[in-house]
This record gives C-alpha cells, sequence and structure tokens, in this order.
C-alpha cells in the first residue's frame, strides 16, 4: 500500500479523493474525512483499505 499523500503524514493510504480543483490522490481514513466535507469533492475506498472512514 502506498502511504498518504497530505504533506508530513506517513499513515497508509485508504481512500482515494477526487478534487475538482487540484489533483486526484489517495489519502489515509483521516484525511479524507476532512477532505470530503468540501463540496465537490469525491471519496473512494482502496481496495484492501481501511474500512474505518
Amino acid at each position: 500500500m502506498n502511504s498518504c499523500a497530505e504533506s508530513g503524514c506517513e499513515e497508509r493510504a485508504a481512500v482515494r479523493i477526487y478534487v475538482p480543483w487540484d489533483a486526484d490522490r489517495d489519502v489515509c481514513a483521516g484525511h479524507a474525512r476532512v477532505l470530503v466535507q468540501q463540496d465537490g469533492v469525491v471519496a473512494e475506498p482502496l481496495d484492501g483499505g481501511d474500512d474505518n472512514w
């Protein structure tokens, strides 16, 4: 598994987020919870990722 794409985070990526105004990226569950609260951001769980997001 890849690491979270967010700067300074070393957690395992569990979710791919699709951001209309920025690059799509794989992030950990914690960052996904925050990022998907923005309008237009869509999240998709990665295979084998953390199911607790």
